[in-house]
């Protein structure tokens, strides 16, 4: 099992900067994909950005030039840099693992870490 905890939100002004993060615990060798999805009251979870082991990464266009993911391996965590913030970003942010344990894949997710912007 993969557990994830987030931190960082809070509210901010459009144009502002937020970095969220994400430890992970548990069986952290076993994780492949990590990633950040978001949650707007109403809306559908969203994909925001994902990164490999190895480092590969992957953005919503809404979030491109904007927000950049990054992953520390030694200390299990991953961050997301969010700049430029718009109030269109405010959600609820979600901590996502892709985990492989034998021949069985899992999904963890964290408690979600909100984030609010101000016009």
């Amino acid at each position: 099992q993969v557990q994830l905890v987030e931190s960082g939100g809070g509210l901010v002004q459009a144009g502002g900067s937020l970095r969220l993060s994400c430890a992970a615990s548990g069986s952290t060798f076993s994780i492949n994909v990590m990633g950040w999805y978001r949650q707007a009251p109403g809306k559908q979870r969203e994909l925001v950005a994902t990164i490999t082991t190895g480092g590969r990464t992957n953005y919503a266009d809404s979030v491109k030039g904007r927000f950049t993911i990054s992953r520390d391996n030694a200390k299990n965590t991953v961050y997301l840099q969010m700049n430029n913030l718009k109030p269109e970003d405010t959600a609820l942010y979600y901590c996502n693992a892709d985990y492989t344990i034998g021949y069985q894949a899992y999904q963890s997710w964290g408690q979600g870490t909100q984030v609010t912007v101000s016009s």
